[in-house]
């Protein structure tokens, strides 16, 4: 078997875009913002509601630098334990833009299809054992893919630190009468709220800004869509990285629903313990 894994970069990517927007799904066909209530609270209200997320269902389509225009579609279980799978797209990448991720069992496993398995014996996955030591380093020469982890409803609260929130108008999302509202964040102003929060949303808000940092973004540009029961329907995000523009939206098609994630067929699997062991022996 190769020791040198080539997994579509799209995989990794797509995992880091994991970290964004709150969720929502409202059934009642009507749009928010309570009588009297400013643009500002609304949206703090709705980045509250978030905390409340025990699982989440949503789609994300846009461009970000280096892979150009992606789509995926994925389901996370926050609580009780944490488990996630996302297939999606790098549109301009051709075949090697397919991938699909999946964690469960504090194992990571991606999945880069027929192109994959060329490489890798007839093998079209690889599992990373996240509680391994060096598994972080090999998942970040993948592109970071280890961001799987972070909770995607964290960074619907980075709009609350913006001090220009303005309401665009009401919209219908997906079916859903929405309130849009809009405004400008830097990641200086959102070092300076880091603390106001929880213990897991500011662990979780510290390594979205670190990652932000990494890709040379300091302001970002958020519309946030907010439903009849104060939760975020659609979410996207707008900025300019190192490598150039990045723009992703995330619409949100259900919230605490059951979710369920199962390892891929072990016949399917390459291990990344035994593939570095195999290497060491070599």
């Amino acid at each position: 078997m190769k020791t040198s894994v080539r997994v579509p970069v799209g995989a990794g990517l797509a995992a880091l875009l994991l970290a964004a927007g709150a969720v929502g799904c409202s059934k009642e066909d009507k749009a928010s913002e309570s009588p009297g209530m400013t643009p500002a609270a609304a949206v703090a209200k709705a980045a509250k509601n978030s905390e409340e997320i025990d699982s989440l269902h949503y789609r994300m389509t846009g461009k970000v630098p280096v892979e150009g225009r992606i789509e995926a579609e994925a389901e996370m279980q926050i609580k009780p334990t944490l488990a996630m799978s996302m297939k999606m797209k790098a549109l301009d990448q051709g075949a090697d833009g397919t991938a699909e991720i999946r964690l469960v069992d504090k194992a990571l496993y991606l999945g880069g299809g027929p192109e994959a398995a060329k490489e890798m014996d007839g093998k079209s996955w690889i599992k990373f054992d996240l509680s391994a030591g060096g598994a972080d380093e090999e998942l970040n020469k993948l592109g970071g893919a280890s961001q799987a982890e972070k909770n995607p409803a964290t960074e619907s609260t980075f709009l609350t630190g913006a001090k220009d929130v303005e309401k665009v108008g009401t919209e219908t999302v997906d079916g859903v009468k929405t309130t849009h509202y809009k405004g400008t964040v830097t990641l200086a102003d959102l070092e300076k709220t880091i603390g106001d929060e929880g213990e897991a949303t500011r662990k979780q808000r510290e390594k979205s800004l670190e990652q932000y940092e990494k890709l040379g973004v300091d302001k970002l540009n958020m519309d946030m869509w907010v439903d009849g029961d104060d939760r975020t329907k659609q979410f996207r995000m707008r900025a300019d990285a190192e490598q150039g523009p990045m723009d992703i939206t995330f619409t949100f098609l259900g919230v605490n629903e059951p979710v369920k994630v199962a390892a891929p067929p072990a016949a399917e699997v390459a291990d990344l313990a035994e593939m570095m062991k195999e290497a060491q022996q070599g």
